[in-house]
């Protein structure tokens, strides 16, 4: 993903909890916040809880790969905190449906529902 596709600063994450706009099924934990911009962002926050650094980094190539993949139809000018719930890596498919789901029912809270 290109750097502005990316959150990297610390103070990007913090008001991305701040905003605790959150919502969650069996794979995946999302937080959202508006950004400004017209495109999203993705931030990824895998803990050692998820499995040692061969599932981590699984699970990270996953995800972003879902979102690289589906960047159109998830929503626009929201950041997005990704975390992952289960140890086990679940199919490239599960974790494509969770992301596009659980990013639109944030959008509609945050009143941003447009791609």
């Amino acid at each position: 993903l290109p750097a502005e596709r990316r959150l990297r600063h610390s103070s990007d994450f913090a008001r991305v909890y701040r905003q605790r706009c959150a919502a969650s099924d069996a794979h995946l934990l999302i937080y959202g916040a508006k950004n400004g911009f017209s495109h999203a962002r993705i931030g990824l926050s895998v803990s050692r809880k998820v499995g040692p650094s061969v599932c981590r980094n699984r699970w990270k190539r996953a995800i972003r790969e879902a979102f690289r993949t589906h960047l159109t139809e998830i929503p626009g000018g929201v950041d997005w905190i990704v975390i992952p719930r289960q140890r086990a890596i679940p199919q490239q498919a599960s974790v494509v449906k969770s992301l596009l789901e659980l990013t639109a029912s944030i959008a509609v809270r945050l009143g941003s529902g447009d791609s």
